[in-house]
């Protein structure tokens, strides 16, 4: 039933060779029940760090947490993270143990594991260990705490948004149990690290449920991005929408591509339209500028979920011509020259999710988004000029005409323009011509 991998197995049959009790545990067990490949597999077993560094002696062995009974092992080129069993002490921070007291009974070690789908273990001689029903809630897709939610939430508050990451990737229902100190408790996740409730935000954002989840349990995500709360229930007065801003910027994630950067520019790209808001006299909704502001409030946003720079800029730019009109090729030039080709085919991707979203009067894409891409790759293939390294002139040519400092960017820049607006032909001669006009 199980197919383990032969680095594992080998793990395995190592600690129960020297005596001890050894089982793959948790994500590993779930998936595998779920038809699904595991992308890691951790073991529990009753044989402490020491002695499993002592087992595994020939292998390459990392202490990742010793004192709380973790070892990596190495085994041709598999990290397999094997754990004594344990009880955990008291969480005093939301979210690690104080201490934790090793244990020599497995119940112990699955008690104290968040979800009942993630506290089954198993090994070849002894099938599947499950003292929590996670079978049962497996069949039933169903996501329930092990024992005491409003304990497990406690513990870690960072288990509230696994919960809703979980429904999201699995398409589970959460126990309704569970699903009321979610809410109760949401505002814990304050004391998570950013990191943390990044990674699992973008998991949720993949997650084949994600329509459900934004929309049932925004108030959770509010939490750490309180930005999106004046959209939940924002009307938008518009022909072109059906929907609140909130459930218009749900459908755009949902009809996006599986990428991260484009899935986080669809969850914060209307986030400026409830303050760019007004009502003519007609009674329709305008919101002029929303897509600056909007990637004002993201570019805030990400840098408080400590996103890399690239990732804020490549968002935030996305954002920002997310409602960009395209009316001729020189345009399509001009944009490409501050996003470069691979950003540009994203907002492709943007405006045809953010089209396929409105369900209003007027849905029709802003652009003829086939064209366009044909457009973008035709300019790719002819190799035409969108930025300064593509220009037949550079900086030392421009100090040997006498130009210095910050002149030569701005001359630079002024040649770009003008090849791309077609004043000037991208060739040696006639950028070094009109260089001299300015330099003059």
């Amino acid at each position: 039933m199980v197919n383990i991998p032969p680095q594992v197995r080998l793990a395995l049959s190592a600690l129960c060779y020297a005596g001890f009790q050894a089982h793959i545990v948790g994500g590993c067990v779930r998936d595998f029940l779920l038809e699904r490949t595991p992308a890691d597999y951790d073991i529990t077993t009753n044989a402490l760090p020491e002695q499993t560094q002592t087992i595994f002696s020939n292998f390459k062995c990392i202490d990742i947490g010793k004192k709380h009974g973790t070892i990596a092992v190495i085994i041709d080129k598999m990290q397999i993270e094997i754990t004594t069993y344990r009880i955990d002490g008291n969480y005093s921070d939301k979210r690690h143990p104080e201490s934790v007291s090793f244990s020599s009974s497995l119940c112990d070690d699955l008690s104290r594991r968040d979800f009942t789908i993630n506290a089954l273990a198993y090994n070849e001689s002894s099938g599947i260990a499950d003292y929590f029903n996670g079978q049962n809630d497996l069949k039933n897709h169903i996501i329930r705490c092990v024992g005491d939610p409003q304990k497990r939430f406690e513990e870690d508050a960072l288990r509230i948004m696994r919960a809703i990451r979980f429904s999201s990737q699995l398409g589970f229902n959460i126990d309704p149990l569970t699903e009321n100190y979610i809410f109760l408790q949401k505002d814990n996740l304050l004391f998570i690290s950013a990191e943390r409730l990044r990674v699992e935000l973008e998991k949720l954002l993949l997650g084949k449920s994600a329509f459900d989840i934004l929309m049932k349990y925004y108030q959770v995500i509010a939490v750490f991005i309180p930005e999106i709360s004046p959209c939940v229930g924002f009307q938008q007065h518009s022909k072109y929408h059906k929907y609140t801003v909130w459930e218009h910027i749900v459908r755009t994630v949902c009809n996006s591509p599986d990428d991260i950067i484009i899935k986080l520019t669809m969850l914060m790209h209307d986030l400026g339209k409830p303050e760019c808001f007004t009502l003519d006299q007609n009674n329709r909704g305008h919101f002029k500028n929303h897509p600056a502001k909007g990637a004002e409030i993201s570019e805030k946003i990400l840098k408080r979920l400590k996103y890399d720079n690239n990732t804020i800029k490549s968002v935030i730019t996305l954002i920002k011509y997310h409602d960009y009109e395209f009316r001729s090729r020189k345009s399509i030039k001009k944009i490409m020259s501050v996003t470069g080709p691979e950003l540009f085919m994203k907002l492709i991707d943007v405006q045809q999710a953010d089209a396929d979203s409105k369900d209003g009067q007027c849905n029709s894409p802003l652009n003829d988004l086939p064209a366009l891409k044909a457009a973008v790759e035709e300019i790719l293939s002819k190799n035409e000029c969108l930025n300064i390294k593509d220009l037949k002139i550079n900086g030392n040519h421009l100090i040997a005409l006498g130009a210095s400092g910050k002149q030569i960017g701005v001359i630079l820049n002024t040649l770009l323009d003008n090849v791309i607006n077609g004043n000037l032909e991208n060739n040696y001669d006639d950028l070094n011509e009109y260089a001299k006009t300015i330099i003059l």
